[in-house]
């Protein structure tokens, strides 16, 4: 009966999702991804049946001399053992995802704080059923945050988290470089996840908004040439842009 109301829990108190406990994406991210291959299955026919349709109309008309009514009949004749091996070969290629999603959805894990009682706050993931992975993103190292709801996932309510970090963004990298997917409380964690990287630059936005620079202070080292020119140089910076005003 316990096992059985915890299933039933989709949404957690937030203290527990922040403070680095584990959680897992909704089951609705299962019926959401048997909806798109099931979707993927369709479309697919409906390529195959407007080639098949194309090619015999060509056939037809051209090189057997058929009439309208004939070619109609003839579409007809083969038109439940062309279904057939199209089913088949869409069953074939998409049947291994659908059977495998519900043993992938069940081994992902987030969590928002580092479990291992560390100062440093960080973002970890896991996923992968056959190659498992285990990724750990400071929160020092994020530029982007975003939250992303495409029409499916409106469908079944849920939302997925995007995290950009300095050393993945440019422009031959596509997509941000982790995702908590699957999520009901997706705008919770992503507002969670924004108060925290004010600690560290302050305005912190979102991508559709714009950082204002932020300047680390010179580290105060004595004997160090480096500092002084640093501090040179930003004294000089600071002056030009003084006599430009």
């Amino acid at each position: 009966m316990q096992r059985e109301e915890e299933g039933k829990v989709i949404k957690p108190p937030m203290e527990l999702v922040t403070s680095g406990k584990i959680f897992r994406p909704s089951r609705r991210l299962l019926y959401k991804e048997w909806l798109e291959i099931v979707c993927l299955g369709l479309f697919f026919w409906a390529i195959a049946m407007v080639f098949y349709l194309g090619i015999s109309f060509i056939m037809a008309i051209d090189d057997w001399g058929m009439t309208s009514a004939e070619y109609w009949n003839y579409v007809a004749s083969l038109w439940i053992p062309v279904n057939t091996l199209v089913w088949l070969g869409i069953t074939i290629l998409l049947a291994p995802p659908f059977v495998m999603y519900p043993f992938y959805v069940r081994v992902i894990q987030y969590s928002v704080m580092s479990q291992s009682g560390e100062t440093m706050p960080e973002i970890f993931v896991k996923k992968g059923l056959f190659n498992v992975t285990k990724k750990h993103v400071p929160f020092r190292t994020i530029t982007n945050i975003a939250s992303r709801a495409g029409p499916f996932d409106r469908l079944f309510g849920i939302g997925t988290v995007e995290i950009e970090t300095a050393g993945y963004s440019g422009p031959k990298q596509q997509g941000p470089e982790e995702k908590l997917e699957g999520i009901v409380f997706y705008e919770e964690v992503r507002d969670h996840i924004l108060r925290a990287l004010r600690k560290y630059r302050d305005p912190y936005t979102l991508t559709t908004e714009v950082v204002r620079p932020h300047e680390e202070p010179i580290p105060t080292m004595t004997d160090s040439l480096d500092d002084e020119i640093l501090g040179v140089l930003r004294e000089i910076r600071d002056l030009l842009r003084g006599g430009r005003s």
